[in-house]
């Protein structure tokens, strides 16, 4: 490379490196799950359940704490025609299309056809496959319940449970307690920690899920993201959720923790995506999931919320999906470790391998130890992914 090359690209670099910031400081104002949390679910939750399942919940939502308009205006000043490398230049227009349909997304929560639409953009509908998949699991009788999914155990046990589980990784591991999640436990990213329901109960079966889960993928990922040259990687590529809860959910199997009845939820979340699409209201999904399945009403309302929330939030479809993805590539002998790189999309690989091969990326640091050895003894659950379409 001659002397005029080395300059040209060193340009090159600093500018993908001023864009790359640029992004980070806005990208840090879009966090979508917080402004999709109602605060008012479990009285809403009673007033339905207290109206025979005929009253639609009235959800309230934070209020969002940026000017959506200007963070619009912001990302598309970004001046991409400074990044000389093609590639680069594409994967960086992508990421300032799918943060702006996010803004959009926000912007919109409460209005149910608006929100819908948007949310449809960023996380697309359920296929016919993903139904039928979702509609064969279901087909398959429960399981006996061990005692290891009797809920004994509290938010502090799961404290020092999650506190030992994650000595066998070399990251700091930051909890706190909230009452402001919908899930039992999730890491929020952006503050690296990981946060744990109050007033909750957890099985030992659940600790082991959700230790793996949330540590062993979704916090490895935030830990090899903020080691990356590129602050993209830490933030998320475009429609990075397939991708990630694929490999958490993959990272349940291997662990020995899934069960037939995690599986099942997947399945309902896909049935009510499904049926969220098709149009049918808040009721009619519950009834079916309730009614029609038979699942008992207070996770059959946890289903219907998680879908019909913000207007229509199709997210939880790609949990199943993600699952068979991650599945058959490590069937077929992939290595996973590209997808460990950070908040990043199997469709995005050829990107991160050139971003590697330009010297933009590195290697992971922090594997997923669960992956080093299937300890699942559930033929059933074998049975199942090796026929999923």
């Amino acid at each position: 490379m001659n002397a005029k090359d080395l300059v040209d690209l060193q340009r090159t670099n600093e500018s993908l490196f001023d864009i790359d910031s640029n992004l980070d400081r806005l990208v840090k104002k879009i966090e979508l799950l917080s402004y999709l949390n109602p605060s008012n679910t479990e009285k809403e939750k009673q007033r339905f359940f207290s109206s025979k399942y005929t009253i639609n919940p009235e959800l309230k939502y934070p209020k969002i704490k940026f000017h959506p308009y200007k963070l619009h205006r912001m990302f598309f000043s970004q001046r991409l025609e400074r990044i000389t490398d093609q590639k680069v230049q594409k994967l960086y227009q992508d990421i300032i299309y799918y943060y702006s349909n996010m803004v959009q997304c926000i912007q919109t929560i409460g209005e149910p056809k608006k929100f819908h639409y948007n949310s449809l953009r960023v996380y697309g509908t359920p296929t016919e496959k993903d139904v039928q998949n979702a509609k064969f699991i279901l087909h398959h009788f429960d399981e006996d319940e061990s005692v290891d999914m009797e809920k004994i155990y509290t938010p502090n046990d799961a404290k020092d449970y999650f506190e030992e589980f994650s000595k066998q990784y070399n990251f700091p591991l930051n909890i706190k307690f909230s009452t402001a999640i919908a899930a039992d436990a999730m890491v929020s990213n952006s503050t690296q920690t990981l946060l744990i329901k109050k007033n909750t109960k957890f099985s030992k079966n659940q600790l082991i899920t959700l230790a793996n889960h949330e540590i062993g993928v979704h916090l490895v990922t935030t830990y090899n993201g903020l080691e990356q040259p590129l602050k993209i990687f830490s933030n998320g590529f475009p429609r990075n959720v397939e991708t990630q809860e694929g490999l958490a959910v993959f990272s349940e199997y291997m662990s020995g923790a899934l069960t037939l009845k995690r599986l099942k939820t997947l399945a309902y979340r896909v049935l009510a995506s499904d049926s969220l699409i098709k149009g049918y209201t808040f009721s009619d999904t519950f009834d079916m999931i309730h009614g029609q399945y038979k699942l008992n009403r207070d996770d059959a309302f946890g289903i219907t919320l998680r879908v019909h929330r913000g207007g229509g939030f199709t997210k939880d479809r790609l949990y199943l999906s993600g699952l068979k993805k991650i599945y058959k590539r490590h069937q077929r002998g992939e290595s996973l470790d590209n997808l460990l790189t950070g908040k990043v999309t199997m469709d995005y690989e050829a990107d991160i391998v050139n971003l590697q091969n330009l010297g933009l990326a590195n290697p992971i640091t922090h594997n997923n130890i669960a992956y080093l050895e299937n300890k699942n003894e559930n033929k059933t659950l074998d049975f199942i992914l090796n026929h999923m379409k």
